[in-house]
């Protein structure tokens, strides 16, 4: 075992966890997983959690101070800036259009449907979360289903918690009141120290880390040098911790798969209707990762005018695309993604050295599109309608969390926690999309590598650096 890749060890770790959960389904003991083994995966996702906030702050700062003096960077840094915010945004709209379309996450056993329904509510009202969607009204048209799963469900469940629901449900209306203006109130932090603490938050603490960050770059840098070294290192430091955390993924993996399943499902049939569902889901994010990156990026280089053929493009970057995908990281990625798009795309250095970098900071295409796809397809899982305000304020978090998102392997599963909390559901779901995060990993590294080259290109002709 001590020879083999992590993610191999990640991917034997999670078929023991299901072997185990259907030991412990047919034994009779899902009790001793649930109270002994399954709580190590809630501590796995407590690391992640206190690690993402003060990740997206550090890398942000960094990367933004990272830019230097804005009058130096002139056009080219507003031209690659604005380039990276038009892919992401167009990748996190491509995957909420196909989740949308295809709704991977609908479960047609209308029993198991409301029951997780059920565990939703209790788990949003046990956190004083308000349910801001119109499915808890869904009892008006099927109570009698509804009270049998209800009680089914009471032994597991605290009776005050549904009273709780329901006079939550009572005060909708008065929570609707609100202006058309409030999300981007809600942006801003009135208290920093508080949007820290709170993971609902995260939004404003990238508002806060985006205005630190050009706040630094309009200093002069004698006055900024010890704050950006102190911001780097600490970023260096929690992007250390992530490593070592993931040391040691494998067991918490195992403990999270076998905990989630057999809590999800007491039969092999209903185990079966889980990863019917991850396949689905898989292939739409595959297919969403496709179209950016055989149709989405060669067409922007037509549009732009960057005179590269299609085989040329993809047969320049081949050597940066693999290495992606074996690694799943940006950042180990960088070197040979200069190198190919210096000699075989013909960018100039003074263009790649300056593009590049950022990217592998902060141009996340494939997570973008992922974390998008992701918090559709769980919440589509867990019968969650999303208010089209929900869903653009997933495309606002997505796209500057991607900012944040670090260029190592996993961190996109970080992100899809925050984007999850953001929106008033439950980050522990994360758990359900792990057992095929790892191919989804290593797919979407190689669109966040395509993304950069194929801005580079763009940037260098804009300026007529590039033959």
């Amino acid at each position: 075992m001590g020879k083999l890749a992590l993610h191999w060890k990640i991917l034997i770790a999670m078929a023991l966890g299901v072997i185990w959960s259907l030991i412990s389904g047919a034994y009779g003991l899902n009790g001793f997983t649930t109270n002994w083994i399954d709580p190590f995966g809630t501590i796995f996702i407590n690391i992640l959690k206190f690690i993402a906030i003060p990740l997206v702050l550090f890398s942000i700062v960094t990367g933004v101070a990272g830019l230097g003096d804005p009058s130096q960077l002139g056009r080219i840094g507003a031209k690659t800036l604005g380039l990276y915010l038009i892919t992401t945004v167009f990748s996190v709209s491509i995957g909420l259009l196909i989740v949308n379309i295809f709704v991977p996450g609908n479960n047609s056993n209308e029993s198991t449907r409301i029951s997780h329904r059920l565990e939703y509510e209790v788990w949003a009202n046990s956190n004083n979360i308000e349910i801001k969607d119109g499915r808890n009204e869904m009892a008006n048209s099927g109570e009698k289903e509804l009270e049998e799963i209800r009680m089914k469900l009471q032994s597991d469940m605290d009776s005050d918690e549904y009273k709780t629901m329901s006079a939550k449900n009572s005060q909708k209306d008065a929570s609707k009141k609100q202006g058309p203006l409030q999300p981007l109130v809600d942006m801003v932090p009135s208290n920093i120290v508080q949007a820290l603490g709170n993971g609902k938050l995260m939004l404003q603490v990238i508002f806060f880390a985006l205005f630190f960050g050009v706040a630094i770059i309009m200093m002069p840098k004698e006055k900024t040098a010890s704050v950006l070294s102190f911001f780097s290192n600490m970023n260096e430091i929690f992007i250390k911790m992530v490593h070592m955390i993931m040391n040691f993924a494998p067991f918490f993996v195992f403990c999270l798969m076998a905990g989630v399943l057999a809590k999800s499902a007491d039969t092999l049939s209903e185990l079966m209707d889980v990863f019917v569902q991850l396949g689905f889901y898989a292939l739409i994010v595959f297919g969403g990762l496709m179209v950016m990156l055989f149709g989405f990026y060669p067409l922007m280089l037509k549009v732009f005018g960057v005179k590269i053929g299609y085989r040329e493009f993809f047969r320049g970057i081949s050597p940066a695309q693999f290495l992606a995908f074996s690694t799943s990281s940006s950042a180990a990625t960088l070197p040979v993604t200069i190198e190919c798009v210096n000699k075989n795309l013909k960018v100039p250095e003074k263009v790649s050295d300056f593009v590049l970098p950022i990217g592998a900071t902060v141009n996340m295409d494939g997570t973008s599109l992922y974390q998008a796809v992701a918090v559709i397809f769980l919440a589509q899982y867990h019968d969650v309608d999303l208010s089209m305000m929900q869903q653009l304020g997933i495309v606002a978090t997505a796209t500057l969390a991607s900012i944040g998102a670090a260029a190592v392997p996993s961190a996109g599963l970080i992100m899809l926690m925050i984007v999850l909390d953001s929106i008033g559901l439950n980050p522990l779901w994360v758990a359900i999309v792990f057992p095929v995060d790892r191919i989804l990993d290593m797919c979407r590294t190689v669109i966040n590598v395509t993304s950069d080259a194929t801005v580079s290109a763009i940037i260098a002709k804009s300026e007529k650096l590039m033959d």
